[in-house]
């Protein structure tokens, strides 16, 4: 399976989440690559969107490979296995979290600007990416998430290996995950255009998406 591009793993997986148009919900994508998916699935399901922040923490010279990531409200998530596999000091990983948490501030104003952060107690959220491949980023958005006390945690996503699903099961309430490939390199494989989401776009999204809610019901 591939899909063109994350516009269409979103209406995809709009498709597959039918069930929860008529429940108080909320789409939280994680940017960047997760906002064009999450744009769709919230238009799918007449639900608002909103932004999830997460910094992936990549490992010292191979910044695409996760030890962990970090999240609003000072959630750490650390892959210690991975830590201890690669021999990473304790000094690495301060220097790392504190540029993430630099970045992870900068990027909340460059999308959200003025705008709030929506409401998420007691209500049913849907974290959206445009896939998974360790997972770490967000388990930490899970966890953060935790703490707002939301009725419902359902984690969905175009795809990811069976692996990283399970380990992801252990901690939302559901998984939605179109495809389960057992042989996995990057999400990016089973994109056939998976160009680089830009800040421009995510705002741009983020913008529709508001918009798109104050829209009256015809």
């Amino acid at each position: 399976m591939f899909f063109r591009d994350r516009s269409e793993a979103g209406q995809r997986l709009g498709a597959q989440l039918t069930e929860f148009a008529s429940r108080d919900v909320l789409v939280l994508a994680l940017p960047r690559g997760g906002v064009p998916v999450g744009f769709e699935v919230a238009r799918s399901l007449n639900a608002p969107m909103d932004v999830l922040v997460v910094r992936k923490l990549g490992a010292p010279g191979q910044e695409q490979f996760a030890m962990g990531a970090i999240a609003f409200g000072g959630v750490r998530f650390l892959n210690w296995d991975v830590i201890r596999a690669l021999g990473v000091s304790q000094q690495q990983i301060d220097f790392i979290v504190a540029k993430e948490e630099r970045e992870l501030r900068r990027r909340e104003q460059e999308y959200r600007g003025n705008r709030k952060q929506m409401e998420v107690h007691g209500r049913t959220v849907i974290l959206v990416d445009d896939g998974l491949a360790t997972g770490s980023t967000m388990l930490a958005a899970i966890a953060a998430l935790r703490h707002e006390k939301p009725r419902q945690i359902v984690v969905a996503v175009p795809v990811a290996p069976p692996s990283t699903c399970a380990e992801i099961e252990k901690e939302a309430d559901r998984v939605v995950c179109l495809y389960t490939p057992l042989e996995f390199l990057s999400v990016g494989q089973w994109y056939l255009n998976f160009s680089q989401t830009s800040d421009q776009e995510v705002r741009e999204l983020l913008d529709r998406a508001a918009e798109r809610m104050q829209r009256p019901v015809a």
